[in-house]
Protein backbone atom coordinates (compact mmCIF):
# COMPACT_ATOMS: atom_id res chain seq x y z
CA UNK A 1 0.00 0.00 0.00
CA UNK A 2 1.40 3.34 -1.05
CA UNK A 3 1.70 5.65 1.91
CA UNK A 4 3.30 8.96 2.86
CA UNK A 5 3.74 9.81 6.54
CA UNK A 6 5.09 13.23 7.47
CA UNK A 7 6.29 14.23 10.93
CA UNK A 8 8.25 16.89 12.76
CA UNK A 9 6.05 19.96 12.63
CA UNK A 10 5.34 22.35 15.43
CA UNK A 11 5.17 25.90 16.69
CA UNK A 12 8.41 27.86 16.59
CA UNK A 13 9.53 31.46 16.85
CA UNK A 14 11.02 33.37 13.92
CA UNK A 15 14.67 32.49 13.42
CA UNK A 16 14.38 29.02 14.88
CA UNK A 17 14.87 25.69 13.10
CA UNK A 18 12.88 22.53 12.52
CA UNK A 19 13.43 19.25 10.77
CA UNK A 20 10.73 17.32 8.96
CA UNK A 21 10.77 13.70 8.00
CA UNK A 22 8.64 11.68 5.61
CA UNK A 23 8.49 7.91 5.37
CA UNK A 24 7.57 6.90 1.84
CA UNK A 25 6.10 3.49 1.17
CA UNK A 26 6.36 3.23 -2.58
CA UNK A 27 8.09 0.71 -4.84
CA UNK A 28 11.47 1.69 -6.21
CA UNK A 29 11.75 4.70 -3.93
CA UNK A 30 15.37 5.23 -4.93
CA UNK A 31 14.22 5.96 -8.48
CA UNK A 32 11.63 8.55 -7.49
CA UNK A 33 12.10 12.30 -7.61
CA UNK A 34 10.57 13.62 -4.43
CA UNK A 35 9.51 16.99 -3.14
CA UNK A 36 8.33 18.85 -0.09
CA UNK A 37 5.23 20.93 -0.66
CA UNK A 38 3.78 23.71 1.44
CA UNK A 39 0.21 24.91 1.65
CA UNK A 40 -0.01 28.25 3.39
CA UNK A 41 -3.36 29.45 4.75
CA UNK A 42 -5.59 30.53 1.88
CA UNK A 43 -3.03 29.62 -0.76
CA UNK A 44 -2.43 26.79 -3.18
CA UNK A 45 0.02 24.05 -2.44
CA UNK A 46 3.48 24.81 -3.80
CA UNK A 47 6.79 22.98 -4.12
CA UNK A 48 9.41 24.37 -1.76
CA UNK A 49 12.15 21.78 -2.29
CA UNK A 50 12.76 18.90 -4.65
CA UNK A 51 15.33 16.13 -4.77
CA UNK A 52 15.96 13.94 -7.76
CA UNK A 53 16.87 10.28 -7.78
CA UNK A 54 20.56 11.09 -8.15
CA UNK A 55 20.51 13.40 -5.16
CA UNK A 56 20.48 16.76 -6.93
CA UNK A 57 18.22 19.25 -5.19
CA UNK A 58 16.43 22.44 -6.09
CA UNK A 59 14.60 25.05 -4.02
CA UNK A 60 11.97 27.71 -4.33
CA UNK A 61 13.47 31.19 -4.16
CA UNK A 62 11.59 31.86 -0.94
CA UNK A 63 13.48 29.12 0.95
CA UNK A 64 16.79 28.99 -0.90
CA UNK A 65 19.72 29.12 1.52
CA UNK A 66 17.53 28.29 4.51
CA UNK A 67 16.04 24.86 3.72
CA UNK A 68 17.89 21.66 2.89
CA UNK A 69 16.22 18.57 1.46
CA UNK A 70 17.81 15.15 1.75
CA UNK A 71 16.91 11.53 1.23
CA UNK A 72 17.88 8.17 2.67
CA UNK A 73 17.18 5.48 0.11
CA UNK A 74 17.92 2.72 2.63
CA UNK A 75 15.19 3.99 4.94
CA UNK A 76 12.79 5.28 2.26
CA UNK A 77 12.74 8.69 3.85
CA UNK A 78 12.87 12.27 2.67
CA UNK A 79 13.83 14.99 5.13
CA UNK A 80 13.66 18.77 5.19
CA UNK A 81 15.89 20.83 7.44
CA UNK A 82 14.49 24.33 7.88
CA UNK A 83 16.64 27.08 9.35
CA UNK A 84 15.95 30.75 9.99
CA UNK A 85 12.23 30.19 9.84
CA UNK A 86 10.00 33.13 8.99
CA UNK A 87 6.30 33.73 9.66
CA UNK A 88 5.66 33.30 5.93
CA UNK A 89 6.91 29.71 6.22
CA UNK A 90 3.76 28.89 8.16
CA UNK A 91 1.63 26.21 6.56
CA UNK A 92 1.04 22.50 6.23
CA UNK A 93 3.99 20.64 4.77
CA UNK A 94 3.60 17.52 2.68
CA UNK A 95 5.99 15.23 0.91
CA UNK A 96 5.12 13.52 -2.35
CA UNK A 97 6.55 12.55 -5.66
CA UNK A 98 7.54 15.44 -7.85
CA UNK A 99 5.55 14.05 -10.77
CA UNK A 100 2.56 11.72 -10.80
CA UNK A 101 1.79 12.59 -7.21
CA UNK A 102 0.50 9.89 -4.94
CA UNK A 103 -2.45 10.17 -2.58
CA UNK A 104 -1.52 12.93 -0.16
CA UNK A 105 -0.57 12.15 3.41
CA UNK A 106 -1.89 14.05 6.39
CA UNK A 107 0.90 16.61 6.27
CA UNK A 108 2.53 18.28 9.23
CA UNK A 109 1.70 21.77 10.47
CA UNK A 110 4.42 24.39 10.84
CA UNK A 111 3.56 27.61 12.61
CA UNK A 112 6.16 30.35 12.85
CA UNK A 113 5.06 33.05 15.23
CA UNK A 114 6.39 35.19 18.02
Amino acid sequence: QVQLVESGGGLVQPGESLSLSCVVSVPFFNMQSMAWYRQAPGKQREVVAKIFSGGTSNYADSVKGRFTISRDNDKNTVSLRMNSLKPEDTGVYYCNRLAKVLDWGQGTQITVSS
